[in-house]
């Protein structure tokens, strides 16, 4: 973008290393951060601050001055996400928030639709973020991609302790074998953040000093899962609990329920392609299902350039067209032709295979939040019922996964 534009007689420009004060005064009064907080988890005012530094030195950051006053801000965070097995660059947008004396100006909407434009330019296809509110965002072309568990058992319900060929060890919750496990862990998922060293800073940035770690080892003494956790007030939380295989879940849930005599219950956050009620021997557990992150495809052509398709049997094309209410360049026709060295091939040229739906539906049915059939049902996907079939057999079944990243 230029360095600056004009919106009733503010400016918006790209944020500075100069711009740290102000950048962080706004986040804390959005997001309500006091001082109280801060001191609760060890933070002082300057280190937050500080710590904030990385993001203005690697984030794409845009504000809108009112004069020298910073007044409206978005961050967007240089990413790649695993989408069924392709490597993305995607655009993290977070940090969203205007003084309420200037809200309704629109700056917010502009600032998003600048840094839209931004990403593109960037080669960054898709954006995640996490919703303050779901409506606002689908205006914006953003949509639910997953949901989330909170679930809570009491201790007489905890998994009764399994044989497993493995063995779980403590470690530090930020050393590098979790950085390790995760890494492997998110080149085999699809929806998994590529955590470099900014996410990681981002990821534990809030956490408490006594967060732990446990580390599941297989067979080959070999790491293949972890659980982050704390335990306060009789509660042991988990933060986050991976791993590779059944082996895994098993001996982690061995080690949480070792600490059964220690709590009252446990309480975790995991996803809804994660039946964990159904694996428990007592499933009478509490779970309470909210939408967690949305997404916007923001370059409908190259997006589907390098998506996974399965290559489908009787047809050789097939025509998205797609309504965007911000994003012009992705309106119409985009068809897919399968080539004979497998190989993808992206036309604005109409097949006899048409299926419509907007920007919102498109991010959603890809990543597989919900099959074709079900869009199709809801009148979200219009499209003859072969075509339904077709992309339900072109569409990859890969369940997504989903961790924290701000």
């Amino acid at each position: 973008m230029g360095s600056q534009k004009k919106n009733h007689g503010f400016q918006m420009r790209t944020l500075t290393i100069d711009d740290l004060k102000a950048f962080n005064e706004l986040l804390r009064y959005v997001f309500q951060v006091t001082n109280h907080d801060l001191h609760k988890i060890g933070w002082n005012e300057e280190e937050i601050e500080r710590e904030k530094r990385p993001i203005l030195e690697a984030a794409h950051v845009l504000g809108w001055f009112d004069h020298d006053k910073l007044i409206s801000q978005i961050a967007i965070y240089p990413m790649e996400v695993n989408i069924h097995g392709v490597i993305y660059k995607m655009g993290g947008l977070t940090g969203v928030g205007t003084y309420p004396e200037y809200a309704q100006h629109g700056l917010a909407k502009s600032l998003i639709m600048q840094g839209l434009l931004d990403m593109k330019a960037r080669g960054q296809t898709i954006s995640y973020l996490y919703p303050y509110s779901i409506p606002y965002y689908r205006k914006k072309g953003w949509e639910i991609i997953n949901d989330q568990i909170k679930y809570t058992i009491p201790d007489h319900k905890l998994p009764r302790i399994t044989e497993v060929s493995g063995y779980v060890r403590r470690d530090q919750a930020e050393g590098d074998i979790i950085k390790a496990v995760y890494q492997k862990f998110a080149e085999q998922q699809h929806g998994a953040l590529i955590r470099g060293s900014l996410e990681w800073q981002e990821y534990w940035r809030w956490d408490q000093d006594d967060l732990r770690a446990a580390v599941y080892y297989n067979q080959n003494d070999q790491p293949a899962g972890y659980v982050l956790y704390y335990i306060a007030n009789d509660i042991f939380q988990i933060k986050d609990m991976i791993y590779m295989d059944e082996d895994g879940r098993r001996g982690l849930w061995n080690y949480i329920s070792a600490h059964q005599s220690m709590v009252e219950k446990v309480i975790g956050w995991r996803y809804t392609n994660d039946p964990l009620a159904f694996l428990l021997d007592d499933s009478e557990i509490t779970e309470e299902i909210s939408p967690y992150y949305m997404a916007r495809i923001i370059d409908v052509e190259k997006f589907l350039k390098f998506y996974p398709f399965q290559p489908p049997v009787n047809a050789t094309s097939l025509s998205f067209i797609v309504r965007d209410d911000l994003l012009n360049d992705n309106n119409g026709v985009f068809t897919v032709e399968w080539l004979d060295d497998g190989t993808t091939n992206i036309t604005r040229k109409k097949s006899c295979h048409e299926a419509r739906m907007s920007i919102q539906t498109l991010v959603s049915l890809l990543m597989n939040y919900r099959r074709p059939s079900y869009f199709y049902k809801v009148e979200r996907l219009r499209a003859d019922p072969q075509v339904v079939d077709l992309l339900e057999m072109i569409i990859p079944r890969n369940e997504p996964f989903f961790s924290d990243y701000f």
